[in-house]
């Protein structure tokens, strides 16, 4: 009798600087790539991961997951160490756990929180180059928070969405938005929501640095949000400095405890 396939949950943490980006692509190398081949090559199986965030080319993650079914019979406790002897040093799995056959990384996602780093000095890091953004300018962290709590809340963000989007709606609810300055010249911009459109996060970013800099004031805000206008928020910030912090689920996903 033919054994039932498992549903695998991993939690990814990958340096996105050398990859395309999450998706699949025909002829340049993504994280979901990547990892589908190291997968093949510890089940002999060819299979389809799928992710809870697509993340863009450049983009970081500590806490990215996503699932795929397979026959293989490995214990799940082996995963991690079997993929991560098959996989790029900048893509490692953290966790695997097996999981309820309905479960869909993307689909059954509550929410997610991203954590977008600014280096704000008038010299650039050549550490820190590839995971934030280097900002010389002095930035007005007190007008930027007061920017940031306007967006907080359930609204329509067209305004934050790149061109290219398929999202059937523009509603989403961003649960919190802070700007932190944890020590002098780095600064953390932290969102966290039940979804994010196309590019959202950057592009909050990038208006909130124009708030910083005076070049938009903070009660523009509710303007630029009420005009669905993308022209009328600023530009989308770079990618490095963004990086997936988490992925919320209602309940915990797990038949099984998560092993390492």
């Amino acid at each position: 009798m033919k054994q039932p396939l498992r549903n695998i949950k991993l939690t990814l943490e990958y340096d996105g600087t050398d990859w395309h980006g999450w998706q699949v692509q025909q002829n340049a190398p993504t994280i979901q790539g990547e990892l589908e081949k190291a997968l093949a090559k510890i089940t002999g199986e060819s299979l389809r991961v799928t992710g809870a965030s697509r993340t863009d080319a450049g983009v970081h993650a500590r806490g990215q997951a996503c699932n795929f079914y397979t026959a293989s019979r490995i214990p799940t406790e082996r995963i991690p160490h079997a993929l991560n002897a098959n996989l790029a040093p900048s893509i490692v799995v953290l966790t695997a756990c097996e999981v309820a056959t309905e479960f869909h990384a993307r689909f059954q996602a509550t929410g997610k929180r991203y954590v977008y780093e600014i280096t704000n000095s008038s010299i650039p890091s050549a550490l820190r180059r590839h995971y934030s953004y280097h900002v010389a300018q002095n930035l007005n962290l007190m007008a930027m928070r007061q920017a940031a709590s306007i967006l907080e809340g359930e609204h329509d963000f067209k305004a934050f969405q790149a061109v290219g989007s398929s999202a059937k709606s523009t509603i989403r609810h961003l649960r919190s938005l802070l700007v932190d300055e944890p020590e002098a010249g780095r600064i953390l911009i932290y969102a966290e929501g039940n979804g994010f459109l196309y590019n959202m996060v950057r592009i909050i970013v990038g208006t909130l640095l124009q708030v910083g800099v005076g070049k938009i004031l903070p009660e523009d805000m509710a303007a630029i949000l009420a005009s669905r206008d993308r022209s009328l928020a600023g530009p989308t910030a770079p990618p490095q400095g963004l990086c997936l912090e988490k992925v919320f689920y209602d309940s915990p996903p797990t038949l099984t405890l998560e092993k390492s």
